[in-house]
């Protein structure tokens, strides 16, 4: 599902992480952002957490709980 990227999240993290997380998203054809964006969607999912989409405000739908 299509999201808003309007928003930005800045985060500190040890350059080591960081270098090594870049190089993984590099080998999987991933750009960090769109990993941590999924890592944030199952985060809610996980916890049961329903929030609007781009989608949803599209056409006036409220997330339903899975």
């Amino acid at each position: 599902m299509m999201e808003s990227k309007t928003a930005r999240l800045t985060l500190l993290i040890d350059p080591h992480k960081k270098r090594a997380f870049e190089q993984l998203c590099a080998a999987q054809d991933l750009t960090p952002s769109q990993v941590v964006r999924q890592l944030i969607r199952d985060y809610l999912r996980d916890h049961g957490v329903e929030y609007e989409t781009r989608a949803d405000q599209a056409t006036g739908d409220t997330p339903e709980q899975e």
